[in-house]
């Protein structure tokens, strides 16, 4: 059976993006036949640690030196290595394409020293960009290429989104498994200043950032429940009105689940595709994190627009649907399973 070594990112600071990514790529792979190691530090979140070892994959400790990655591919048996990390050197990736072992590398935007046969890049618009690759590398770039967990898929709606009945708006609000920036009070401060009605549910990973959202003052008609990390975020992204969320990852879930998308840039590296979303008109931009905790004025006039008209409400979820088809993991599955044929 081949096998596929996964070697990612993932902390309490890092967020779990990296991870579930590479969980919908396993996904597929494991549809296909293919066994499936992740090599990370998931035990650090032990809600996305729950999620990989669920759903049977094993987890091996991260290594970090080119030496020890190396060591890993005849220790793991690895017939193939993927890797999503922001915090690897570009000789890793070097060391162990060196091997002949086929690599995939996802990567977003820079290629921050990924050196490995296929590059995936899936944000949106990024086809467009030119950026110098590693000899004989491949690119596969844009959101055909995005890559949807099992979960998402379940839930994408057959037809686009329609309007939906008028009523006090359900909010779904959530910032990856960690929210390692804190943006939840901040979002939730915005939509009070807002001064619409809604019903909330904000996801809290810890008791201070739940403390902290459960202390924002809320105007008549306002109402937020916060919850903890769920394994059922497609089901709720669906049955909300409004999805705030960070401008990371999770983006691309939101759009082919249809859902009305409110973006929060909360770090830097999410800007470009923070612009090239709410430029494309398929989600709306609250703002960075910065200024809403400068001042929530104008990310409230944002979201009164979102929580009072329905018909924008629809016009963006249509728009993101139609973006984002969800076979992303196929095509990328195929290009590295004929790869692995042509090394076989």
């Amino acid at each position: 059976m081949v096998r596929v070594g996964v070697r990612c990112d993932v902390g309490v600071r890092r967020g779990i993006g990296h991870v579930m990514r590479c969980l919908a790529f396993a996904e597929e792979l494991r549809a296909r036949g293919v066994d499936v190691v992740f090599v990370c530090d998931s035990p650090t979140v032990p809600w996305v640690d729950a999620q990989i070892t669920e759903r049977g994959i094993p987890v091996e400790p991260a290594v970090w030196t080119p030496g020890e990655h190396v060591e890993m591919l005849g220790r793991l048996k690895l017939d193939a290595v993927v890797f999503d990390s922001y915090d690897l050197p570009g000789e890793v990736f070097s060391a162990v394409r060196r091997t002949g072992v086929p690599t995939l590398a996802i990567v977003d935007g820079e290629l921050r020293g990924a050196d490995a046969d296929v590059l995936v890049d899936q944000n949106l618009r990024a086809e467009f960009d030119q950026p110098v690759l590693p000899e004989g590398a491949v690119r596969l770039a844009g959101l055909d290429y995005v890559l949807l967990r099992d979960e998402v898929l379940a839930w994408r709606p057959v037809e686009p989104p329609v309007l939906r009945p008028s009523g006090t708006p359900k909010v779904f609000a959530f910032f990856g498994g960690t929210d390692a920036y804190g943006a939840g009070p901040y979002v939730v401060q915005a939509l009070a200043a807002s001064g619409a009605p809604f019903d909330a549910t904000v996801v809290a990973p810890g008791d201070e950032l739940a403390k902290a959202i459960a202390a924002v003052a809320l105007g008549q008609d306002q109402r937020v429940q916060v919850i903890g990390p769920t394994s059922q975020l497609a089901q709720a992204v669906v049955e909300s009105d409004l999805v705030i969320s960070a401008s990371g990852t999770s983006t691309w879930e939101l759009l082919c689940l249809g859902a009305t998308a409110g973006l929060v840039c909360v770090v830097d590296n999410q800007e470009l595709g923070y612009e090239r979303a709410v430029a494309t008109g398929a989600a709306a931009g609250v703002g960075t994190l910065a200024e809403l905790k400068a001042d929530p004025t104008a990310a409230a006039a944002v979201l009164r627009t979102l929580l009072t008209d329905a018909q924008e409400r629809a016009q963006l979820a249509q728009a993101g649907w139609k973006l984002v088809d969800g076979r992303g993991r196929v095509r990328v599955a195929d290009t590295l399973l004929r790869l692995l044929d042509a090394a076989t």
